[in-house]
């Protein structure tokens, strides 16, 4: 194996077996992944700082919070085309320079308009990061046993760095100013940017065709309006506004899908959801992100709100059950790498979290304990879900659309997210106003926090009653949210089983539709295909 690095196409078998040199460069592609997950909740403790310093208007506190998320799943699947035409390496590397100076910018930012400015161009990154990351996972490994490790570590990073995201930003405000909370992305981008022309390979498509610039503005119109809309229903209800927001979003997406069936050279090549086990993985992975995102609305609030930690305190008690998460993907590995087939974990893994959201549904004012242990459970299974869909559809999608395929499974979970918390919230919220007295003050019917901001003017018991109540409400909306959440998990295992099921390995599908044949012998193979149910071609996820 040679120091310089090489270019990977489909006409080169690259090795079977990955060595040192792609274990450690995995270990460099980890930076920007936990970077980027982490400044998803990096500003949780560090809004109150910022306000204090900055002084945004209410509205420019929301976008200072939510433009990085907007801007990144807007550009995901433009970024993992782009990846895939000029080269995965070099726009990981860019997106790498373009988050560092970003980084630099919001850490001194001196008016909430640069700070919106700087969190837009961390989007940006994000969006050049996440997918380049899974392609080169998918470059590097081409074995399918150690392709199917590599990916539980990229899942469990990705998870690991949004719970992480909150704790550090507690720990940086409390002991320096807010500014530091991005200034921590400076030495891992600047790592990246030196150690990874040397260890990693470049890869792109040869053969992409022209790029298409009209699918671009149309993927980012069909996925910000959702987005959006998605976002405020559970804290807004069903406002006309957010509903026509969706409702444009997804006419635009149905524009969009129309394009790339008629475009000659499309962003997103239809024939990628006729590889065996492609859009199944999309979907279920949709599912997952739904599952996660949803427990999450009620957990947070409940920690602070309900059983009154502090934020500090809640987010400590929240990095509890990462502990077992870090297990759940090599677990599921080792079950495929063992014969199981990828169905029944898959299933198994659907279960496992639909009993995590049966002991939510279980929880009363006073459950520490069993909440904390709901997560784990309900996290758990959903990490052995998460982490095979990924191995099955980069395993289904040619090698030369691998920043494609990982740009569609982030977008989905950008949707899945967005929507599980609309959905869970809004089943949520109608419960806990259900269960506020008609006779409370008018904010307490919004929200639970609103309640205790209200309870702490009134006087004595009937503050303490308020309170009381509003916990109780809270909570009942949350068991609420678990049946709902259980059932539709439990749905997913059916669907999992029936869609998984008999999966063998097949040739993926090449960019004109057309599959390979005769070459699925080797895993080494860059046309090798998905690997078989039953390990036949060593582990997955």
């Amino acid at each position: 194996m040679t120091n310089s690095p090489r270019t990977t196409t489909t006409s080169a078998a690259p090795p079977a077996r990955a060595g040192r040199r792609e274990w450690t460069a995995l270990g460099v592609l980890m930076l920007p992944l936990l970077l980027v997950s982490m400044d998803v909740s990096v500003l949780y403790f560090a809004i109150p700082a910022i306000s204090a310093d900055l002084r945004p208007s209410g509205t420019q506190q929301l976008w200072i919070f939510d433009i990085y998320a907007f801007v990144l799943a807007g550009l995901l699947m433009t970024m993992g085309a782009l990846g895939d035409r000029v080269g995965r390496r070099r726009l990981l590397l860019f997106g790498a320079a373009a988050f560092g100076a970003a980084s630099l910018v919001a850490a001194y930012a001196n008016s909430p308009e640069t700070l919106i400015a700087a969190r837009a161009v961390l989007g940006i990154g994000g969006a050049t990061l996440m997918p380049s990351t899974m392609a080169l996972v998918r470059t590097l490994f081409t074995d399918p046993a150690q392709r199917a490790k590599a990916i539980g570590v990229w899942s469990g990073v990705m998870t690991g760095g949004i719970a992480l995201g909150s704790v550090l930003s507690g720990v940086l405000v409390q002991y320096f100013w807010w500014g530091s909370v991005f200034l921590v992305n400076l030495p891992a981008m600047a790592l990246l940017l030196v150690l990874g022309p040397v260890l990693l390979p470049e890869s792109k498509n040869p053969g992409p065709g022209r790029f298409d610039l009209l699918g671009v503005p149309l993927s980012m119109a069909a996925v910000l309006p959702v987005v959006y809309g998605l976002k405020e229903i559970p804290s807004e209800g069903w406002h006309p506004l957010y509903v026509v927001c969706v409702t444009v979003g997804l006419l635009f997406a149905a524009l969009f899908v129309h394009r790339q069936r008629t475009a000659a050279s499309p962003m997103i090549p239809p024939a990628l959801f006729r590889g065996r086990g492609f859009a199944p993985a999309v979907v279920l992975n949709l599912v997952s992100a739904f599952a996660m995102m949803g427990s999450a609305f009620f957990t947070t609030q409940y920690l602070q709100s309900v059983l009154g930690k502090s934020a500090m305190e809640a987010a400590l008690w929240s990095l509890l059950p990462s502990v077992p998460i870090g297990m759940a993907a090599p677990l599921a590995a080792a079950l495929v790498r063992k014969g199981v087939e990828r169905a029944y974990v898959v299933t198994a893994g659907f279960a496992i979290a639909a009993g995590g959201y049966g002991m939510l549904a279980l929880a009363d004012t006073d459950s520490l304990w069993l909440v904390l242990t709901a997560c784990a459970v309900l996290a758990s299974g959903i990490v052995m879900v998460m982490s095979q869909m990924t191995d099955l559809a980069l395993s289904a999608a040619p090698v030369e659309r691998a920043g494609t395929a990982s740009s569609l499974l982030e977008t989905g979970s950008e949707f899945g997210g967005a929507l599980g918390m609309a959905v869970l919230g809004s089943i949520g919220t109608a419960l806990y106003r259900h269960g506020i007295p008609a006779s409370a003050p008018a904010p307490a019917h919004e929200t639970l926090g609103g309640a205790l901001a209200v309870a702490r003017h009134l006087p004595g018991r009937t503050g303490d009653a308020l309170v009381a109540t509003a916990r109780e409400a809270f909570t009942h909306g949350m068991e609420g949210a678990g049946v709902a959440g259980a059932v539709v998990l439990a749905l997913a295992a059916v669907g999992a089983a029936t869609t998984l099921r008999g999966e063998r390995r097949t040739s993926p599908v090449s960019p004109s539709g057309v599959r390979g044949g005769g070459r699925s012998g080797r895993s080494g193979d860059p046309v090798a295909t998905a690997p078989g149910p039953a390990g036949l071609n060593g582990a997955h996820d």
